[in-house]
């Protein structure tokens, strides 16, 4: 198994896309499963339509789910932080894509993508890894 470390900067942005480093990550590489991990426990992972306004209703989602207020007793952090505690329950931490010929088999308005409300963190950690058809 091939597997590589990358930093993800997400700044303020809820939805961060990871297709490029998926893509990127794949090439050359043949058939196989790309396996995406965040080892995080306040954000996820999910695949959804870019571009077309679903950034913004998953965010407005998120925050009528998951409101950033007091009410939570896990309270360290910013106000709100112990939602984002919540958040992998909903948003997993993991995913896998097929990949044939080095390319990942997302379809047409398929993107990858690195949820994460958690204003604390704006720099993640992404564990890409591949298991070649060998």
């Amino acid at each position: 198994m091939d597997s590589e470390l990358i930093e993800v900067h997400t700044g303020s942005r809820k939805v961060t896309d990871l297709t490029a480093f998926i893509r990127r990550f794949c090439s050359g590489r043949g058939d196989g499963l790309c396996h995406v991990f965040l080892p995080h426990a306040t954000a996820g992972l999910g695949i959804m339509e870019l571009g077309s306004g679903s950034e913004t209703d998953l965010e407005a989602l998120i925050d009528r789910v998951l409101p950033r207020d007091d009410r939570y007793r896990h309270r360290h952090g910013s106000t709100g932080h112990g939602a984002d505690h919540l958040l992998p329950v909903l948003v997993q931490p993991s995913l896998m894509v097929p990949v044939l010929s080095g390319t990942p088999q997302l379809g047409t308005w398929q993107s990858v993508v690195l949820v994460d409300p958690n204003v604390d963190n704006p720099v993640r950690s992404l564990r890409l890894s591949f298991l070649g058809d060998r």
